[in-house]
């Protein structure tokens, strides 16, 4: 199913909390295992002995021989935080989420919660993982709730033992039987998204089972019951034509540079170098990339310039996305470490980026003075108000800078809402995926009248609007 047939698909159930949408959680809403992630944080950490890592490795050989029941095999890893504080394991269990499963996260799932939130479903995950794998990526997807299995906590420490019966195979059936009793939820019109043959229990019993890149038992279950089979490929392991086409799009930087060279040697003219490098790599390097942009109020690109242009910053791909969108006679403010990249910092130093020390705040403000004189000469900014790039799509604490220019200035603010660059490269990721970023240009905002006692204001007014385009999404 593509994506206009998964949105059709959800859009003919019936509207309402009586339809639920149930999401198994590997492979289905993340890629790959969350348990891979905690057992190399274990590993990596010290914290498992030889003997642990070997009983477990043993347990999950079994299990996947058909030797062991997957109670046995949850309570044999568990074993490895007999004795740890809950609260503890729970601070890991973010900074695995926040290093390992946030760019895990199929995109395609995201737009599949999405569209049964828009369509008033309840919506849930149920798996066979703990809350601790799961937690942390329900919260991001605005998951109110979870089923799946549960572990022994005693005076705020592990036991080491499981509750039974955990949420697997048959397990997974129950639990739901049970949240649709206690939450008036129809299950003959319910959804029920999974990889595995595993939960072919579960699967039979809701109205629209969807199997999600379906192991081969399921790809033929499926197949026999005419069910439709979602394909998700934007995660996991990437294929040797995303770094060929990560290091074509960054290297691509290079000959649009050249490009430009002749404008100065020439007549000396760095402005018209920089205009025509900027948009010679947005345009090729996008397309080298497989990135296609979707733009909403485009004019207001154009509008109002020369303006302070602040963004949601997601991805590396936005200074790629900016020279894009922008085009011409603007500069980016970014992070000094930028300065350091072999190639790409003595570029960005020509093209006129200005430099800030994040960790450094009078630094930081003495470092935007050039940005006021540049906006006064006719020249835009770029600059990202949250300073770094966020792990998910959620908006972060937008910082003073950006605004303390345009006040300067007297120039507008113009908000470019990112709704997807994540899809194309998250944080802690290192190859492009192709794929269409949408992107909303929200209207110019005047500040003519800020003062340094109304600037707090104006700044949450101006994170609200973006927030608020955020969660309205892309139009379809």
């Amino acid at each position: 199913m593509n994506s206009s047939a998964i949105r059709k698909d959800i859009e003919q159930a019936p509207h309402g909390p009586q339809v639920a949408a149930f999401f198994d959680f590997d492979r289905t809403l993340i890629a790959g295992f969350s348990a891979s992630a905690f057992v190399r944080e274990w590993v990596g950490s010290g914290r498992a002995s030889a003997s642990e890592l070997a009983r477990t490795a043993a347990a999950a050989l079994e299990f996947q021989l058909g030797g062991g029941g997957f109670s046995d095999f949850v309570t044999q890893t568990m074993v490895m935080v007999k004795g740890l504080e809950e609260e503890q394991y729970r601070d890991i269990a973010r900074s695995i989420f926040e290093r390992d499963l946030a760019t895990s996260i199929y995109p395609e799932a995201r737009e599949l919660v999405k569209a049964h939130q828009r369509m008033g479903h309840t919506i849930a995950v149920i798996s066979s993982a703990t809350h601790y794998q799961i937690d942390p990526v329900a919260e991001d997807l605005g998951i109110e709730h979870v089923m799946c299995t549960q572990v022994v906590v005693e005076n705020g420490r592990f036991t080491g033992e499981v509750v039974h019966p955990t949420c697997y195979g048959q397990g997974k059936a129950v639990a739901a039987r049970d949240f649709a009793a206690k939450h008036s939820v129809e299950l003959g019109h319910s959804f029920f998204y999974t990889d595995s043959d595993e939960d072919l229990p579960l699967l039979e019993i809701v109205g629209r089972p969807r199997p999600v890149n379906p192991n081969r038992r399921l790809a033929a279950i499926a197949a026999k019951h005419v069910w439709p089979v979602l394909t998700f490929s934007s995660r996991g392991r990437p294929a040797l034509s995303d770094f060929l086409r990560t290091a074509l799009a960054t290297g691509s930087i290079v000959p649009s540079f050249l490009l430009g060279l002749p404008a100065v040697m020439l007549d000396g003219r760095l402005r018209d170098a920089v205009n025509l490098t900027a948009t010679t790599w947005g345009e090729l390097g996008s397309a080298l990339a497989g990135i296609h942009v979707s733009t909403r109020g485009e004019q207001h690109l154009w509008s109002h310039r020369p303006a302070v242009f602040i963004f949601n910053h997601q991805s590396a791909v936005d200074v790629l996305l900016l020279c894009k969108l922008l085009r011409r006679d603007f500069v980016g403010v970014g992070k000094k470490e930028l300065r350091r990249y072999p190639v790409l910092g003595t570029i960005f130093q020509a093209a006129g980026m200005i430099f800030i020390d994040r960790l450094n705040h009078s630094s930081a403000v003495e470092a935007l003075q050039p940005a006021v004189e540049t906006l006064r000469e006719g020249v835009s900014i770029a600059i990202a108000p949250e300073g770094t790039r966020s792990l998910t799509p959620a908006l972060g604490t937008f910082k003073k800078g950006a605004f303390r220019i345009a006040m300067a200035a007297k120039a507008p603010v113009v908000p470019i809402v990112f709704h997807n660059a994540l899809d194309a490269l998250p944080k802690h990721s290192w190859s492009v995926r192709p794929t269409t970023v949408n992107v909303t240009v929200l209207e110019p905002i005047e500040t003519g009248d800020w003062t340094l006692e109304t600037l707090d204001h104006h700044i949450e007014d101006t994170r609200k609007r973006m927030a608020a385009a955020i969660e309205c999404g892309y139009p379809r």
